[in-house]
């Protein structure tokens, strides 16, 4: 049987038991800032666990997860991945314990056959009730069935001393029992709570029964719920008779290709080939949903799995980018259940590609670099202590700023010849240091891990009814009223309130549209509505009490901004346009990474290799207009999912849509999925003009416009200032670039002829200047502060000192207007001592908040701290001589 077969039936089996089959939800959670990614499969239904019903009281999913607080595991262990599926049936204070282990039983050993003697149970070891219906409704042996405490069989782990407060539950976990043959184990008697690898873990059953209040009071809940996992990847590797998931069909086609990087078997270990072929997995299903790699959250994760597994393939002596070309290998072995892989495949091995070139040229700079400090470090005559640290902050400056894979500098490390007491200290602040950068990172956002944790407001109400594409006024009731989040039966004049309707005109921020701003009001009172957010279909007004007092249950009149709405609509409709004029000019392999819609412009990022040029902007802006001119009929169109995505109609991938979509044509170019809302003719945009064009990512461009009155003011203020460089260059516009240019070349002249002058004014000065050298150990200290002259005139100052002192070290700041600036010479026979400038730069760059780098013999910093420098130069100086003083050179 496989992969694609079990999930089948899985998902068959609970639609039988009158489950309600959900689609899995996207790796980045909608609407949930608790956590980086999707990590399970109840995560999608969290507003249905906090008793808010809707549709469905029972479910069943293949959930996309993904997790890295496994990945020192990954590879070395059969069982653990970074992205896997999770198979899950839930319940909504529908069935409870009974059913849950009855269906799970059910399947395993009828639909699937396992042998029952293969399977062996845990219970909560104070969960009477579940072990009974294990022992006489299961009619399981005792012998197979194990009781365990909080850390194994309680939903969180620990939860009832530690916490969090709300939902938790026992649980019960089926585990198959590959033999006693199968490990070698020397704990007698092996159980499932063995991690000798004999038993595995296929299904958890999470019996959601009670609310964790302060002080571990665990109160019953009024509706009791299910909550079951079940890892595709271990259930297949049971059901195909393997002892670990990477020798099954889900990694079949991935592993074979990872062994084409290596055809000697030799350069990779298979716990390489296994973690190659484990991220591959989860970094194209990741960038797949819209997580681009990047320097911090989602993206840091992902650009961490393709530098990590890029790392490993040059073991094999591969100096290009590989990575990328197994894309169509986890494609291959996944397209069956995900079509929209092969649509994306080409991006996404795109993306993943300027990656890994980048850190192949990133690794061939810094690696050398990281060497020739650290043997610094290993040469100087500082203290033990003080070469630990040193030694710790290089690795993980090399870590975290270059993003060096923790191997390669492992395997560095050999080459610097570091004493191994120094190094295996230097690793634990290197450790520390990591964990430190962590905690902040955590401290700073919303992060918790906890996915009932979020929003503070209680949204135990049904779904709203959205008006707004057809209405801009609506007659609604307010069903709920919270001020400062919390929930109140009144509001009064002043307040600022967030309210719930039962229906609303006003579009809640989702797709990249912003959200409606508008009035709601009664005979009573007026509320001013600035922003509209969502929360799980419901909408949450955000406003302000202008007059007057409301109530729950009030009957008001909800009215949006109509001009706002209108340039809303202008910048939403011209992104589908802006998509198919991409498409157009530069190819089919444009696709939307994202966008951003308000009154007063659109951006919109995609994927593209390269900047784009002066010659594809004018066509794309061209293009637009075009269609702009033409007046074409925009039109919106409700299709089951199914139908639209036959119709070719494009997708956001980052989005998740229902059974039934909404999707907005034009004419026979544009056809996309859409929930925003829209113009009735592209003739309503009036003007497109393109303001701006970057990147933000590898692989991935941003173009930012205006639309209608918005461009209209943009072209106008271009226009004004246009005409003011003309009087002042006192050349009509047709002439300015002549004259701009014959300008620049005088102005070029002009700062060439005073640079000398003031270098000649400088060399008057010298003697003034080296009279004030101080001189420790046979060496001369020189610093310095001059006021507006650059880094180029420095470096020719410093050129003149160095060559009326010999054994010298040459500190000199400078600033003008706009910037700040520290030059550092050090002469050759100081740096034959171990004296560098650029390892001493790397101290005093910070003390004007500036960076810096360079050689031994000259080095400098840069920064706009301008009024920083003098006192910089002056700590600068102190530090120096204390080195010199403390280090014997």
């Amino acid at each position: 049987m496989t992969g694609n077969e079990i999930r089948k039936k899985f998902l068959d089996f609970f639609a039988s038991k009158n489950h309600t089959i959900v689609q899995s939800d996207s790796l980045v959670p909608k609407n949930d800032p608790t956590v980086l990614f999707t990590t399970a499969g109840m995560q999608q239904f969290k507003r249905q666990f906090l008793g808010n019903i809707d549709d469905c009281t029972r479910a069943a999913s293949s959930q996309k997860c993904l997790r890295t607080d496994d990945l020192d595991e990954v590879g070395k262990t059969d069982f653990h991945h970074t992205f896997f599926e999770m198979l899950g049936n839930f319940s909504f204070g529908d069935y409870f314990k009974k059913e849950a282990i009855a269906w799970a039983w059910e399947f395993l050993t009828r639909e699937l056959g396992i042998p029952k003697e293969k399977l062996w149970v845990s219970v909560y070891k104070d969960d009477a009730e579940a072990e009974e219906i294990w022992l006489k409704d299961m009619g399981i042996v005792s012998g197979r069935l194990i009781k365990l405490g909080d850390q194994s069989n309680f939903w969180p782990a620990d939860a009832k001393e530690k916490g969090p407060n709300g939902p938790c539950g026992p649980c019960s976990e089926i585990f198959y029992d590959y033999g006693s043959g199968s490990r070698d184990c020397s704990k007698k008697p092996c159980g499932p709570d063995c991690d000798c690898g004999r038993f595995s873990e296929v299904w958890n059953l999470v019996f959601t029964q009670f609310n964790r209040k302060e002080g571990g009071i665990l109160e019953p809940l009024p509706n009791k719920n299910i909550d079951t996992g079940m890892g595709l990847e271990r259930l297949v590797a049971v059901m195909q008779g393997k002892k670990n998931n990477f020798d099954t069909d889900l990694f079949a086609p991935i592993m074979e290709s990872v062994g084409a990087i290596d055809p000697s078997n030799q350069l990779l270990s298979l716990t390489d080939r296994r973690i190659i072929a484990d991220h591959i997995r989860a970094i194209v299903f990741g960038i797949a949903d819209g997580v681009l790699p990047s320097n911090e959250g989602r993206g840091y994760v992902i650009k961490k799995l393709i530098i990590d597994i890029t790392d490993l393939s040059l073991k094999t002596g591969i100096s290009r980018p590989v990575i990328h070309t197994l894309v169509p290998s986890v494609v291959s072995a996944m397209k069956e259940p995900y079509p929209v892989l092969l649509e994306k495949m080409h991006g996404v091995a795109d993306i993943i590609k300027n990656v890994e070139e980048a850190y192949i040229k990133v690794r061939k700079e810094r690696l050398p670099q990281f060497v020739r400090e650290g043997k610094e470090i290993k040469d100087c005559k500082d203290p033990d202590d003080e070469k630990t640290r040193k030694f710790g902050q290089l690795l993980f400056t090399y870590r975290d700023t270059f993003g060096l894979a923790i191997p390669t500098l492992k395997a560095a490390d050999e080459t610097v010849g570091m004493p191994y007491e120094i190094l295996v200290r230097a690793w634990d602040y290197f450790d520390q240091l990591m964990k430190q950068q962590q905690e902040q990172s955590r401290a700073s956002s919303k992060m918790t891990g906890d996915v009932f944790t979020g929003t503070t407001l209680d949204l135990n109400v049904p779904k709203t009814e959205f008006l707004g594409h057809d209405r801009i006024k609506s007659t609604s009731t307010i069903l709920k009223l919270f001020v400062d989040n919390r929930k109140v039966n009144t509001i009064s004049s002043g307040d600022n309130v967030k309210i719930i309707l039962d229906r609303t005109p006003f579009y809640a921020e989702g797709g990249g549209q912003i959200g409606d701003s508008g009035t709601i009001s009664s005979s009573k009172g007026r509320i001013r509505i600035h922003d509209t957010q969502g929360i799980d279909d419901i909408f949450i007004h955000l406003g302000i009490v202008e007059e007057g007092n409301f109530k729950m249950n009030d009957q008001v009149s909800a009215e949006i901004d109509l001009e706002r709405r209108l340039a809303i609509m202008r910048h939403h409709t011209s992104t589908h346009l802006l998509q198919a004029a991409l498409r157009h000019v530069l190819g089919s392999h444009v696709q939307q990474q994202g966008s951003y819609v308000s009154e007063d412009r659109l951006r919109f990022d995609f994927t593209h290799h390269k900047a784009i040029t002066t010659d594809e902007m004018e066509r794309i802006e061209q293009y637009v207009n075009e269609r702009i001119l033409n007046c074409d009929t925009v039109t919106k169109d409700s299709l089951p999912i199914e139908q639209a995505q036959k119709s070719g109609a494009l997708a956001f991938f980052a989005e998740k849509y229902g059974k039934m979509v909404r999707v907005v044509t034009i004419n026979d170019y544009s056809k996309e999925f859409c929930g925003g809302t829209h113009l009735d003719s592209t003739g309503q945009i009036g003007l497109f003009k393109i303001i701006s064009e970057s990147a933000i990512a590898q692989g991935i461009r941003r173009l930012e416009a205006k639309t209608g009155i918005a461009a209209l003011k943009y072209v106008t203020e271009e226009e004004h200032q246009l005409s003011k460089i003309s009087e002042i260059l006192k050349a009509p516009t047709t002439k300015l670039v002549d004259r701009l240019n014959a300008q620049t070349k005088r102005l070029k002249t002009l700062e060439k002829e005073i640079e000398q002058f003031r270098f000649e004014a400088i060399k008057n000065t010298i003697d003034t200047i080296l009279e004030k050298a101080e001189h420790l150990n046979g060496i001369s200290v020189i610093s310095h502060v001059f006021k507006d002259i650059d880094i180029e005139l420095l470096r020719r100052v410093s050129d003149l000192l160095k060559q009326k002192l010999k054994t010298s070290i040459i500190l000199l700041g400078a600033h003008t207007q706009e910037n700040a600036s520290i030059l550092l010479t050090v002469t050759d026979n100081l740096v034959k001592k171990g004296i560098k400038a650029n390892d001493l730069i790397k101290e005093i760059a910070p003390l004007i908040d500036g960076s810096g780098g360079g050689r031994p013999q000259l080095a400098q910093a840069g920064s706009k701290e301008v009024k920083k420098v003098e006192r910089a130069v002056k700590e600068a100086n102190k530090l120096i001589k204390d080195k010199l003083r403390t280090c014997k050179y």
